[in-house]
C-alpha cells in the first residue's frame, strides 16, 4: 500500500495514519510475501473512509511486486460464494476462462466481476 499509494488512494498519505492488522496464515507451509486482495482493499477503504459493497466476496492474492497471483479452481470458489449467499464475487480476470465449467444455475445466482490490478479491484469494491 505504501509503494502504490498514489495509484490506490491518491493524495492520502498512508504513512500519516496508524493501521493495526492481524493477518494469519492457515497453511503454515505456504508462507510467502503475498497479501490477500481483500486485505489490501480493506486497508485502502479505511484510509479513504469508504465502504465496501455489501454481499461482496473478494478473492485473490497480490505479491509485493504488484502482480496478481493465479487462483486455483475458481469454479469451487464461485460455488462456495453462492452457498454463503454472496451477491457478487470479485476475482482476477485470469479466472475468466476457467469459469466456463460453472453450471448455468450457479452462474445465474451470483454476479461475477473481474479485476486486472489492485486499483481496479479497489474501484469495483467501493460503494458509490
Amino acid at each position: 500500500m505504501y509503494a502504490r499509494s498514489t495509484q490506490l488512494v491518491d493524495d492520502k498519505d498512508p504513512r500519516q495514519h496508524e493501521f493495526t492488522a492481524q493477518l494469519r496464515a492457515f497453511d503454515v507451509s505456504k508462507i510467502d510475501a503475498k497479501l490477500a486482495m481483500a486485505s489490501l482493499v480493506a486497508l485502502c477503504t479505511s484510509l479513504l473512509k469508504k465502504s465496501v459493497r455489501g454481499g461482496l466476496i473478494i478473492v485473490g492474492e497480490i505479491n509485493l511486486g504488484g502482480s496478481i497471483e493465479p487462483i486455483h479452481n475458481p469454479v469451487t470458489i464461485a460455488e462456495i460464494a453462492v452457498e454463503k449467499r454472496a451477491t457478487a464475487l470479485l476475482m482476477p480476470v485470469a479466472c475468466r476462462r476457467q469459469l466456463f465449467d460453472l453450471s448455468d444455475d450457479m452462474a445465474t445466482k451470483i454476479d461475477i466481476q473481474f479485476y486486472s490490478d489492485a486499483r481496479d479491484a479497489l474501484l469495483k469494491a467501493i460503494v458509490e
